[in-house]
């Protein structure tokens, strides 16, 4: 008798683990779209790719980059104003953002390779930060930062000065800054090493006699 109970009892447990199963792989593979969908917003390239459609080209380029006073991770507060004289690469990201993770060790090495030269690089973190969980968004993000080996400044609040730098709508959004303080150039999305080096070439011989 015991043993006629003991059947169906293992096959609803069988049954149930399934539907479990079912069910958390269903919400798995919903939560992958929603991350993919997310992705697709990123995921621009520079042209773009089989278009007839014109490369990005901000409103901004040709024109003074909006100054801004941002916070580092460390409270330090840094101004795009006082580093004037040096050719500088505003860069808005996010750790979610899988382009940024791609291009974030070209800045590394550009870094150490032109900053001699008188390139400095901001990575803006474009998300709002959680003012009731700060100390954990915080640590979170400097774990990020020396997981990465990123060796130039991460400034908070990008979120803030999103608008005077006409929106950011996809990330990454870069701006090459020369050393008067004008916008030279500007990507958005994920663009080739090459184009980002041109850039900075660009930045860096611009205003570099005045």
């Amino acid at each position: 008798m015991k043993r006629n109970l003991l059947v169906p009892i293992v096959v609803l447990a069988a049954l149930a683990l399934m539907v479990w199963a079912g069910v958390t792989n269903y919400r798995h593979r919903k939560q992958q779209q929603a991350q993919m969908q997310k992705m697709e917003a990123v995921l621009i390239p520079n042209p773009p790719a089989a278009s007839d459609e014109a490369p990005y080209r901000s409103p901004l380029e040709g024109k003074p980059a909006p100054d801004f006073t941002l916070e580092d991770l460390s409270g330090k507060k840094v101004s795009l104003a006082s580093l004037k004289g040096k050719a500088v690469i505003v860069d808005f990201w996010a750790t979610w953002c899988a382009p940024c993770k791609v291009e974030i060790p070209w800045f590394a090495k550009f870094h150490d390779q032109y900053s001699a030269q008188g390139l400095e690089i901001l990575g803006v973190y474009a998300d709002e930060l959680d003012k009731d969980n700060l100390v954990k968004e915080k640590a979170d993000i400097a774990k990020f930062m020396t997981d990465m080996h990123m060796n130039y400044p991460v400034l908070l609040g990008g979120d803030g000065i999103a608008k005077p730098y006409g929106g950011i709508d996809a990330l990454p959004t870069t701006f090459f800054i020369d050393r008067n303080g004008k916008v030279v150039a500007s990507t958005l999305g994920l663009v080739g090493r090459d184009e980002i080096e041109a850039n900075i070439k660009k930045a860096l011989a611009s205003g570099a006699s005045s």
